[in-house]
């Protein structure tokens, strides 16, 4: 993949070598993961390549490009999931490298990419995307253990579609055929290839396993904001803001006992006072908000010469602070999973073959240093297990203290 003279870029058809013969003790991955983004040219990086571990933050100041980085994530896990690149890339142009010149038919665009490891090996998904005059992909490659699997490229610009060939190893090598030109090839591949030929199976099972991992991505961005206020009772699903927590934490409380008492005792430690369980009320209108249950003085130390109450009460979440609440609903995220999450459900894939990836932008704000190193120390004990990744971007202070945490990969920005 490469671009010419800093205009849009193209992907090139080229000969691959064979791949090499897989071990028959190699070990794989059983769940897809992303284990490499790469930023070729989009926004202010340039030819950047970045290992994701269990738990991954990107730190740096500033404008350093922490949050364009998981943008770059949540975009080709959009494009996985089927949408078009409007829907992906609502800010294409601001995407395209700042110095990029445009070609003789002002054209200028940015590339990214992937490596997802899994049952059949590192899979490599490069993306070109022209952002100017018209927003398209004029450019993909997927490839396996050396082989070229799919190509597409744009042959014609008057057509709304790209040229796309796949690796069939029958009797003819490869299979061509268009494709939109707005959509991700990859994610067609299970549409469109027959699956007769040992190749074609190659083909589906590395756009399969890049597909799984992409569409089991949740962006996560807790708006304390929107959780302090009564909520209507639903399907109990997550949203991105977590602006219905309370109508979660109902759900939890009966269909997730377990989850919900670990969560209750996780929550001691991220919120001022005793904290002895999560509860529910229910309101008026099919409303419910959640409470801190609590015991001891209700209001706590009494003056001199008064008797403080005792007992059991309860603090509604919403006289909670800003980073109390941030920190709730982060570490609801990671002790639940993607049948509480308002998120693609993959139900054609059982639930032992997915890794769920929490991308969570400014995952430091709000929370004060006790706060974030008791979430932090929460995932990467839970992303230990294999089944939940943690991607994150967090400023210069809260970076500090944690590159030594054990199961943290920290990517320093502000270095590059």
């Amino acid at each position: 993949m490469h671009s010419t003279g800093g205009s849009t870029p193209e992907v090139l058809s080229s000969a691959s070598p064979s791949p090499s013969p897989s071990s028959s003790s190699e070990r794989r991955p059983a769940r897809p993961a992303v284990t490499e983004l790469r930023l070729s040219a989009f926004a202010s990086h340039r030819a950047a390549v970045h290992t994701l571990g269990p738990v991954t933050l990107f730190a740096g100041a500033s404008g350093s490009g922490k949050s364009t980085a998981l943008r770059a994530y949540e975009a080709l896990a959009r494009l996985g999931a089927g949408e078009d690149l409007a829907t992906a890339f609502p800010d294409a142009a601001d995407r395209v490298p700042e110095r990029a010149r445009p070609d003789a038919q002002g054209r200028r665009g940015f590339r990214i990419g992937c490596t997802v490891d899994g049952p059949v090996g590192p899979v490599r998904l490069d993306v070109a995307v022209q952002a100017e005059p018209c927003l398209r992909v004029v450019g993909e490659r997927l490839t396996c253990r050396g082989r070229t699997l799919l190509t597409t490229a744009l042959r014609d610009p008057g057509r709304t579609s790209v040229q796309a060939e796949w690796h069939t190893a029958g009797a003819t090598p490869v299979t061509r055929a268009p494709l939109p030109d707005d959509l991700l090839g990859t994610a067609l591949l299970p549409l469109r290839v027959a699956g007769k030929t040992q190749g074609q199976l190659e083909v589906l099972a590395a756009a399969e396993q890049v597909v799984v991992a992409l569409r089991s991505v949740f962006a996560c961005d807790p708006r304390p904001d929107r959780m302090r206020a009564p909520v209507p009772t639903g399907e109990g699903r997550l949203r991105r803001g977590c602006d219905n927590l309370a109508e979660v934490l109902h759900r939890t409380r009966t269909d997730c006992p377990r989850r919900h008492a670990r969560l209750a005792s996780v929550a001691g430690a991220g919120c001022v006072g005793p904290v002895t369980g999560l509860g529910v009320e229910e309101l008026p209108g099919d409303r419910v908000r959640a409470v801190l249950e609590r015991a001891g003085t209700v209001a706590g130390s009494p003056a001199p010469g008064e008797q403080g109450e005792r007992g059991p009460w309860v603090t509604p979440l919403g006289r909670l602070g800003d980073g109390e609440l941030r920190y709730l609903a982060l570490a609801l995220v990671l002790l639940t999973g993607p049948g509480v999450l308002a998120m693609d459900q993959l139900a054609e894939v059982p639930a032992a073959m997915r890794t769920l990836t929490v991308l969570a932008d400014r995952l430091d704000q709000g929370l004060d240093r006790r706060q974030f190193h008791e979430l932090l120390g929460l995932a990467a004990g839970i992303c230990a297990g294999g089944h939940i990744r943690l991607v994150g971007a967090v400023g210069e202070a809260a970076a500090e203290g944690v590159r030594e945490v054990s199961g943290v990969t920290v990517v320093d920005l502000s270095r590059e």
